[in-house]
């Protein structure tokens, strides 16, 4: 399948754009930046998701996963620069398949504010997105991951009392690989052909977490 992917030049979109690509899928990636991805199925395109975009088409699969933090411009790229490229790609009688890559954010608030609320408005946006692709016979949900290891979170990882700190927070001490989640977004993509609309947590139960006092 003809795979659009954002955010590929690193981290969690590097990560799905390579999934997609081991199991033989032709991906596109757009990202402001170059990308490392060699690949002959790969396709790279330097582009700013808020402004104007290439034309491409037939693509089945459409991924929106970049994003910034605390930038000052978290709502113009992650929640205009995501309504931007689905609008542009996803209404045609190709897709098959539209994700969000989210944030457990988005449900709990407990991050920078304007990324928070970009985050929060991607899952709401995604609802609209699957009322409007079922006429094509596709889904559309987001995947909202907790923490994930991953260099733009290196201020924590690296430092160990904040590491400790967070590790407190959840009901299993770890962090996600961008591996795993690559894994939950083929998943979700191309196994899946029932859920649409919905919002999965992949936060190793930080939301969970409840301590009962007596």
């Amino acid at each position: 399948m003809k795979v659009l992917i954002t955010g590929t030049s690193k981290g969690i979109g590097k990560a799905i754009a390579e999934k997609f690509l081991s199991c033989g899928h032709e991906v596109v990636g757009l990202d402001i930046l170059p990308s490392a991805i060699e690949h002959a199925h790969y396709t790279h395109v330097v582009t700013d998701i808020t402004g104007e975009l290439p034309e491409i088409q037939n693509i089945e699969i459409l991924i929106n996963n970049a994003g910034v933090q605390d930038s000052g411009r978290d709502i113009d790229v992650n929640l205009k620069g995501s309504i931007n490229v689905t609008e542009k790609y996803a209404f045609q009688d190709k897709i098959k398949s539209v994700l969000f890559i989210a944030s457990s954010s988005a449900r709990t608030g407990s991050e920078f504010p304007e990324y928070a609320a970009s985050k929060g408005g991607l899952v709401a946006y995604m609802k609209n997105v699957a009322l409007r692709v079922a006429a094509f016979g596709a889904t559309a949900n987001s995947l909202s991951p907790g923490g994930v290891k991953t260099a733009i979170n290196d201020r924590v990882m690296n430092n160990p009392e904040l590491w400790q700190q967070i590790m407190n927070e959840t009901l299993l001490p770890k962090w996600a690989e961008a591996e795993e989640i690559a894994e939950w977004a083929y998943f979700i993509t191309v196994i899946n052909q029932s859920m649409t609309a919905q919002d999965l947590l992949i936060d190793n139960g930080e939301e969970a977490k409840a301590n009962f006092v007596w």
